[in-house]
């Protein structure tokens, strides 16, 4: 079959592996969609440590089944799919707890690191666990669907605060799960939600998408106007970026009391204003993955109540994929999602 390979470092190439079989408890996907994920693209240069070549990158995906391995009950073949990117194990605590993103032996698609190495999905076929596969309705284009593994990862992270028609929330960052995070604050019945975000364009896509107030994170006076706006700060603040600045912002939002949503990890550490979280006794709360929200993802992107379709900013072949590559990773201006097809799309 035809994959699309990091060979090495900032070296992509189309190169032909052999078609895997599915074991037992396992399909076998025919990929119609995958989408480039930001961890991929930093995965392409080696700075996430966690796409060491060779791999096969991809996590974001949707396709066909096409083959059955022993012991798999209610899925079939030809039926449309989806899948997690997490491959839990189902057996440890954290799994018998309903914590599937935070399993003892959690392993990604299309991830290799110093502990295990998992083919994904830019490739004609993927092996996928049965237990983390999903049917899809007929509505929800393949396209769509490689959206919901970051659909899910919004909802995940909207899930662990508390929220009411009268709060009012902040996102900093409007790249992909900060602008799903903004529909799926707005879906859990948060009216008014301020979106912070250093680039015109995405500021633009957040305001279609519902933001009530849109601010420049280069503005001197962000912090002020957030406060303006929500009066003792804001109850919810959603941080999806992960850098010193940004983190410092969502905490200095929040009213006494509010909730911080850790969703971005571009950074390692952070610096933590320990007094502010202390004595405004704000609560601090991480967000890993999903875990077990693909079937309300599923419902609310076929219902139209969250969108995806203006995020996407190009579907492409898999041959154009070590273009694209190299063109997200040049940050080119209004390049949001960009999808793959290594098969059909439709």
């Amino acid at each position: 079959m035809k994959a699309l390979l990091l060979s090495n470092y900032r070296q992509l190439e189309i190169t032909e592996v052999p078609t895997p079989s599915p074991g037992p408890d396992e399909v076998l996907v025919q990929v119609a969609a995958c989408g480039i994920c930001g961890s991929d693209v930093h995965g392409y240069d080696g700075s996430s440590g966690r796409r060491i070549p060779p791999i096969i990158m991809g996590h974001e995906a949707a396709g066909i089944v096409s083959a059955i391995g022993k012991g798999v009950t209610g899925i079939a073949k030809g039926d449309r799919v989806t899948f997690d990117s997490t491959v839990y194990c189902g057996t440890c605590g954290f799994c018998v707890r309903g914590q599937v993103n935070l399993c003892d032996r959690r392993q990604v698609l299309g991830v290799s690191c110093s502990d295990y190495r998992r083919a994904g999905a830019f490739a004609e076929s993927v092996v996928i666990p049965s237990r983390i596969v999903y049917r899809l309705p007929d509505n929800l284009s393949f396209a769509e669907a490689a959206m919901l593994e970051a659909v899910a990862v919004a909802l995940h992270a909207i899930s662990l605060t508390t929220l009411d028609a009268n709060n009012t929330a902040l996102v900093v960052g409007a790249g992909m799960i900060g602008l799903l995070a903004l529909q799926a604050l707005r879906v859990a019945g948060c009216s008014r939600v301020i979106v912070v975000d250093i680039d015109e364009s995405r500021l633009q896509l957040a305001e279609n998408m519902g933001a009530a107030a849109l601010l420049r994170a280069s503005d001197p006076d962000v912090l002020s106007r957030i406060l303006r706006f929500s009066r003792e700060g804001v109850e919810v603040a959603v941080e999806a970026v992960g850098k010193d600045e940004t983190v410092h912002l969502a905490i200095n939002s929040v009213r006494k009391g509010g909730n911080v949503v850790l969703v971005g990890n571009i950074s390692p550490e952070v610096k933590l204003p320990l007094q502010k979280v202390v004595t405004r006794q704000i609560r601090l709360q991480g967000s890993c993955a999903s875990s077990g929200e693909y079937p309300r993802a599923i419902e609310l992107l076929a219902s139209g109540s969250i969108r995806v379709k203006p995020l996407i900013t190009a579907i492409a072949p898999l041959d154009e994929g070590p273009k694209w590559f190299e063109r997200l990773y040049a940050r080119e201006p209004n390049l949001m999602k960009v999808v793959l097809t290594p098969g059909m799309v439709s």
